[in-house]
């Protein structure tokens, strides 16, 4: 009998601890503690980690020398040469100013001094977070993130947190071009979503890249499941935000 009662009670349960552990959602902004918001801002429908892919340079391996666009320019990330479509800095072996591209020597790549991994050949996980996001934006506040990105009325606006402090080579400028060719939202049915910018934003801990898509292509409920692509350099990913999850006190906050 007091077996079966466990068994019954086992569920609900459950239940409880799964409320329990988004405890914001049923509160209003100002009765968030910081705890809330602090989790708003890791673990929310809002925010996703993601692991991206290495994908081969699109220059074939050859390694040139030089900055800007297209001459040579190469990013590093955390011991890994990057070079971004178009650009030279890329080759079979070596990181930034080594022989070639690609991975650094064995040392370097032994170290792994950046913390994420990617000096032991392995790419860094990325934080994507809907920036734009109300919910994102009062949690901002709340747990005193002072240095987050700004964001006007007009643009809904991903943000990709996460990428090593070498990631940004030369002109930032010519980045966010590039960056903004390669990003997109992708929705069933409907056209892809481009991005109208990208903001490239250097912080203590790191680069901030900031994609903005224009208000004007609405997106509703009925689009349910968003696919945001993006592609930093050889990194490449995707992720799906769920737009039923993306809601607060009964209204869709993107």
């Amino acid at each position: 009998m007091f077996y079966k009662w466990r068994l019954s009670i086992l569920p609900f349960s459950l239940v409880l601890l799964a409320a329990g552990d988004q405890t914001w959602k049923d509160k209003r902004v100002a009765e968030w503690s910081e705890d809330d918001a602090k989790q708003v801002l890791t673990d929310s429908p809002w925010v996703k980690t993601v692991q991206p892919t290495m994908v081969k340079p699109a220059n074939g391996g050859q390694h040139r020398q030089g900055g800007g666009m297209g001459r040579g320019v190469g990013i590093g990330i955390g011991g890994i040469g990057i070079g971004l479509p178009g650009m030279g800095g890329m080759g079979r072996r070596g990181g930034m100013g080594g022989p070639g591209g690609g991975y650094p020597d064995d040392g370097e790549r032994r170290r792994g001094d950046d913390g994420t991994g990617a000096g032991r050949g392995e790419p860094p996980s990325l934080k994507l977070r809907w920036e734009s996001a109300l919910p994102v934006r009062e949690a901002e506040l709340k747990a005193r993130e002072t240095n987050a990105p700004t964001v006007d009325a007009d643009h809904y606006a991903i943000a990709v947190y996460g990428t090593p402090n070498r990631i940004v080579r030369g002109d930032s400028k010519d980045l966010a071009s590039e960056l903004k060719k390669q990003a997109s939202i992708k929705r069933e049915g409907k056209k892809d979503l481009k991005p109208s910018s990208v903001q490239v934003l250097q912080r203590d801990d790191g680069p901030v890249i900031v994609y903005l898509f224009p208000r004007s292509n609405e997106i509703t409920r009925q689009d349910k499941r968003l696919q945001f692509d993006g592609q930093i350099g050889r990194l490449k990913f995707e992720q799906s935000f769920y737009v039923e999850d993306m809601t607060y006190q009964g209204k869709l906050e993107l």
